[in-house]
């Protein structure tokens, strides 16, 4: 199903005030109605939506476009917002006996004990352990801590 007759118009019309000689001259010759047929063809599909087509028309380019370039332009309006469904509450008796089961598990969170450093915190660890790091991880952990004595060497 094409676009009807009065919103090809309605477009042409826009179109003609918009770049007028220039966009005119493109059809200079041919059977308006053919045209007109062929531009309601080709953008079938927004009969039942005609918000790309005014999108299209607010956001025009500076070059008179053709009936395949203001078909893309068409397909680049923005989607209308779908209403959402609210989201549905929690049953908090639920929530009490999945949280019970869940009881026996500590969580350690090490960004609550050592914040963001915690890789700092555990190169540290490794290093007083007597692991080998090299200069660079070394360096990198007693600046995060703010540790300023001389690094030593990687051990």
């Amino acid at each position: 199903m094409s676009l009807p007759l009065p919103v090809i118009d309605r477009l042409f019309a826009r179109l003609n005030a918009t770049y007028g000689r220039d966009f005119m001259s493109r059809y200079e010759g041919q059977d308006s109605a053919a045209v007109k047929t062929s531009w309601s063809h080709e953008l079938d599909g927004y009969q039942s939506n005609l918000k790309p087509l005014a999108w299209a028309l607010e956001n025009l380019p500076e070059r008179c476009p053709n009936v395949i370039e203001f078909r893309t332009l068409c397909r680049r309006a923005p989607a209308d917002e779908v209403p959402l469904l609210a989201e549905p509450k929690a049953d908090p008796a639920r929530v009490a006996a999945e949280l019970e089961k869940l009881g026996h598990i500590k969580v350690k969170s090490s960004t609550a004990q050592n914040g963001m450093k915690d890789w700092a915190h555990r190169l540290k660890s490794r290093h007083d352990a007597g692991q080998k790091l090299n200069m660079n991880q070394v360096r990198c952990y007693r600046e995060a801590l703010g540790l300023n004595e001389p690094a030593m060497e990687a051990a």
